[in-house]
This record gives structure tokens, sequence and C-alpha cells, in this order.
């Protein structure tokens, strides 16, 4: 009889990395989005393709270009992020650059039917305030001045909620309209007394409750040399 070999099929080893954390994955999501696939990338050979290294200038492009919007890959920047590149970066300086020059470039230099610039329009759109801002320079030393304003730089997030006090929580926690027994329980500057605010305490002064007197036979004693206090 022929003997037959039973070959066992050899299963990979399972991957023994630990397991990413959540801003792990957001950043590696965030650097997807950001890849050098969505800016181009130069054919080799066999069908390869080679990344093309990004500037400093187009990687804050991309940044701005992506701000707000989870969809765009960071190839056109609109009007609005436009705007906000040349705020944050301190291309408008309210003399020379104001918020209005900005929009009438950026209207000048994108196409007609578009609302959107590519990265090539945007250089030109700086070139544009380069030679505005930096009128002593010649045009390549306006445009780099203006580069180095924009290269690493990133969207300024702003707006942080502020907590706005209701009419009804002011209400409750204002110890001066407080009546009963809440009322006992803080001092005239609306701070807590504590335990003498929840227990009732006796009182061992020796004065009837609500004397309105109390303590001033002590002070006409002390007052009276040679004679002792009872």
């Amino acid at each position: 009889m022929e003997e037959f070999k039973v070959q066992t099929a050899k299963h990979p080893v399972p991957n023994s990395s630990p397991m990413r954390s959540h801003s792990e994955q957001t950043r590696e999501h965030a650097a997807k989005r950001l890849s050098t696939t969505s800016n181009g990338t130069s054919d080799g050979g066999a069908g390869s393709k080679t990344p093309v290294e990004i500037t400093a200038l187009e990687e804050s492009f991309r940044r701005f270009a992506i701000h707000g919007d989870t969809r765009a890959a960071g190839k056109e920047m609109n009007g609005k992020n436009w705007s906000k590149l040349c705020k944050d970066c301190g291309v408008i300086d309210g003399k020379s650059i104001t918020l209005t020059d900005v929009d009438i470039v950026f209207s000048k230099v994108k196409n007609k039917s578009s609302r959107t610039i590519t990265y090539s329009q945007f250089k030109d759109a700086l070139g544009e305030l380069a030679s505005k801002r930096f009128k002593e320079k010649s045009s390549e030393d306006a445009a780099r001045e203006v580069h180095k304003l924009i290269e690493g730089k990133s969207p300024v997030i702003s707006g942080v909620t502020r907590a706005v006090a209701s009419p009804t929580v002011s209400r409750l926690t204002d110890t001066t309209k407080f009546t009963g027994s809440h009322k006992e329980r803080f001092d005239e500057t609306g701070r807590g007394k504590g335990k003498a605010g929840r227990v009732e305490m006796p009182d061992t002064s020796g004065y009837v409750s609500g004397y309105k007197h109390a303590g001033s036979y002590e002070k006409k004693v002390q007052g009276k040399p040679g004679q002792k206090p009872m």
C-alpha cells in the first residue's frame, strides 16, 4: 500500500503587539487624511508609487484645508479657512493687510465657478498679499517672509463654552433669601456655619435668649477696679 503523508497546515502566529490606545488611533487617522497620497505621488517602476515629500508650508495649507470638514482631503481650501489661516498666522495685521484684502485676493486667484483654491493658487494668493505686507522687500523676499508666518502653524481652536448662570439656579443659591432653619446655616457673608448651623447648640452665657444687652454685664464689671465678676 502507498503511504500517505498528512501535511498539517501552518497557522500564522497571532500578532502579539499590544492594542493601540484611542489617541494613537486618532492620530493615525489624521495622518492618513494628511498622507502624501492625498497630495499626489510620482510613478515609479512596475506600478509602484513614490510618495512626494511635502514642505512645511504645504503641510500648514493642508491642516487649514481640512479644518471643520471631516470629509476634506486637504487638496483644496475654502474661503472661510483661507481667512482663518491669514488671521491665525498673523498675515492680517490690520494696517497693510485687512480681512477685506484677504477676501479680494481669494476671489482673484480662484476659478470663477469654484469656491475653493488649490495649493498652487494658495501660493499665488500669498504672493499678492506679500507685496502689500512687505512693500520695502523684493517679491521673492516678501513671499519668503509671509511663508515664515505660516510654516508649521495649525488652526487655532477657539470658542470655549462658558457657563452661564441660570436665573433659577441663582435664586435657589442666594443665601440672603433663605428662610427658616436654612437661613440659620449661613452667616451674613453667605458662608456656612458648619455644625453650628445644623445642630442646636446650648447657650451657656447665662443670658435669656434674645436679650439685647447680652455681654454688657461683663464689660461693666471689668471696667470697675477691684471688683471681680461673679
